[in-house]
């Protein structure tokens, strides 16, 4: 039986082949959901899923897409929110 602090859902279970030759269960957590558009809710293109920790270490430009809104709405909701306020 695993122990007690591996027993939980948030925990995946990953098979590693250790230098010994063996294949053992490592735990793993899960990887964030992806990050959502503003308006509609889809999954965004663009952005990694990744933890907190390693979206600190990475550069600006791979975090979200170098667009207006970028990282926040989807590319269609973008270009009708740019549409609406030419409009206006």
């Amino acid at each position: 039986m695993p122990a007690r602090r591996l027993r939980s859902r948030s925990l995946r279970k990953v098979f590693v082949k250790v230098p010994g030759g063996n294949t053992k269960l490592h735990y793993k957590k899960q990887k964030p959901q992806p990050a959502k558009c503003g308006n509609c809710g889809t999954n965004l293109k663009g952005v990694p899923r990744e933890f907190p920790f390693r979206m600190r270490k990475m550069p600006k430009t791979f975090k979200r897409p170098e667009r207006p809104y970028g990282g926040v709405l989807c590319s269609r909701c973008m270009r009708a929110k740019i549409l609406e306020k030419i409009r206006q």
